[in-house]
């Protein structure tokens, strides 16, 4: 196989006439010129660098007019179809079907259950175009699970939810005004301290270890064994106030015990907050706690 066709799919050896064309033009006639630029080029060609325009073209369509400025931000993968964007399991259906029609693919139920970003499907349809298995899903945590795995507690807890896979891990943190040091900074002009947000950036990093992290046999992050190194290239774009919704995003650059690198950032809808380009943390392995023996039945039975 050449290094070009690695790219390609059983697609590109199908005739594309200009029936067809005709057809997908009608198909994304509510779509822009360039989603059915790239819709052509994959059908003729199929490759799979055409993916991502028709795909964000075709969540655009059904996308209120209102909501669709958030899509064109360059950080758009990480927008939930429900919670983001507005998109009920009817509409989700529409953009699927019509998915399933430009790039001619099947797409069962089952597969949509994992979708939540549109990051999301814009890997698995990436995956399935070239036949490979897509990556493991991401896995939502609301807050109790976040409560329950935390060794950081209210009120010093700045994650409401999280979503963790083995790449990296997003989470969102509302704001309130209720928050005790917001009586102090500033005076009658509540404003959310950097040092805060790149507190809650640290929190998510360390939620990332101790669930994503791959750990030896019989082991496990020990969750008194993870604290804040050092931070590089911290950068705040945006004053937060109560009532903004902070989107917050951590990868692993570099990861080799006892040290992981991460890069962060935050973001209000589509407007960049902070960006740090490292935060460092320490972590440590330790053994298991063996599984609780069920209780012993009375001797009255």
């Amino acid at each position: 196989m050449t290094e070009g066709s690695a790219s390609t799919n059983a697609q590109s050896t199908k005739p594309f006439s200009a029936e067809d064309e005709a057809a997908l033009r009608e198909s994304l006639r509510r779509c822009s010129e360039a989603t059915v630029n790239a819709a052509i080029a994959f059908r003729q060609t199929g490759a799979t660098e055409h993916l991502p325009v028709i795909i964000l073209g075709v969540v655009e369509r059904f996308v209120d007019p209102d909501l669709r400025p958030k899509l064109a931000d360059g950080n758009s993968d990480g927008l939930r179809m429900i919670d983001d964007l507005g998109i009920d399991s009817l509409t989700m259906m529409e953009i699927v079907m019509l998915v399933e029609e430009v790039v001619g693919m099947s797409i069962s139920n089952d597969e949509l259950r994992n979708l939540r970003t549109l990051g999301d499907i814009k890997v698995f349809i990436d995956c399935k175009a070239r036949g490979v298995p897509p990556p493991a899903p991401a896995e939502h945590h609301g807050i109790e699970s976040i409560l329950q795995r935390m060794p950081i507690q209210p009120p010093f807890l700045f994650l409401n939810e999280a979503e963790v896979s083995e790449s990296g891990a997003t989470g969102k943190y509302k704001i309130t005004g209720e928050e005790f040091f917001l009586k102090g900074h500033f005076k009658d002009n509540p404003v959310m301290p950097a040092s805060i947000m790149l507190e809650a950036l640290g929190q998510l990093g360390v939620f990332h270890l101790l669930t994503a992290m791959p750990a030896p046999e019989g082991q496990e992050v020990g969750t008194n064994t993870i604290f804040f190194t050092s931070s590089d290239g911290v950068r705040c774009h945006r004053v937060c106030k109560p009532g903004d919704v902070l989107t917050l995003s951590m990868k692993p650059k570099r990861v080799k015990m006892p040290l992981a690198v991460f890069e962060g950032s935050i973001r209000v809808d589509a407007d960049k907050a902070v960006v740090a380009e490292e935060i460092t943390l320490t972590f440590g392995f330790v053994d298991k706690a063996a599984p609780a023996a069920p209780a012993a039945a009375s001797s009255a039975g």
